[in-house]
C-alpha cells in the first residue's frame, strides 16, 4: 500500500486514539490492537448503527483534526436510508466507534458504529460551509480561552513564587537580626 506524503502527515496515531476522545476502538476477536491507524484506510469505511450493525447509513468521507492532528469527528455521506437522503453528517466522537477486524486475506477492515437512534443522527449537524465556519471559529475560541487562561496561571504562579521568595529572606533577613 502506497502511502502520500499527506496520508503519513495524518495517519491517526495511538494517543489520538486513546481515552475515549477520538476512535475509541472495538477489537475483534481475531485482530489485536493496531497501534497506528491510517486515515486513507478509515475514509470510505462503512458506517452502521450500533443498535443495528446490519443497517449501513452511509461512509465515511471525511476525518477532521484539530491543530494537534487529533481527531475530533468524522464527517460521514450518508445514503437514502433512515430518511437522512445523501447529506454529509458531523459525528463528534462521542458518537461512534471503529471496529476493527482482520479479514481472511490479512486486510484490516474498518466499520465506524454510530452510538446514536436514527432520529438523533438524522438531527446531527450537516457538514456544510455554515458549520465548518462556526466550528473553526469556536476552536479559535476556545484555543485563545485556553491560551489567556494558561498564560494567567503561568502569571500567578511567578507572583506567588516570587511572594514567597520574598518571605523567606525577609524571616531570614529578621532571624539574623
Amino acid at each position: 500500500m502506497r502511502k502520500t506524503p499527506l496520508a503519513l502527515s495524518i495517519t491517526l496515531i495511538s494517543a489520538g486514539l486513546a481515552g475515549g476522545q477520538a476512535m475509541a476502538q472495538q477489537q475483534s476477536k481475531e485482530s489485536e490492537p493496531q497501534g497506528l491507524y491510517s486515515a486513507e484506510d478509515i475514509i470510505d469505511a462503512d458506517v452502521y448503527m450500533a443498535d443495528n450493525p446490519d443497517e449501513e447509513v452511509g461512509e465515511v468521507e471525511d476525518i477532521l483534526l484539530d491543530d494537534n492532528m487529533r481527531v475530533q469527528a468524522l464527517v460521514i455521506e450518508s445514503g437514502a436510508t433512515l430518511g437522512l437522503g445523501g447529506r454529509e453528517i458531523v459525528l463528534d466522537n462521542d458518537s461512534y466507534r471503529l471496529e476493527t477486524s482482520q479479514e481472511s486475506d490479512g486486510d484490516t477492515e474498518h466499520r465506524v458504529l454510530v452510538n446514536s437512534s436514527a432520529e438523533e443522527l438524522g438531527d446531527m449537524p450537516e457538514y456544510n460551509e455554515n458549520w465548518w465556519n462556526q466550528a473553526r471559529q469556536q476552536a479559535r475560541e476556545a484555543w485563545e480561552a485556553t491560551r489567556e487562561g494558561a498564560q494567567s496561571a503561568w502569571q500567578s504562579t511567578r507572583e506567588g513564587a516570587a511572594n514567597v521568595a520574598d518571605s523567606i529572606s525577609d524571616s531570614i533577613e529578621n532571624g539574623s537580626n
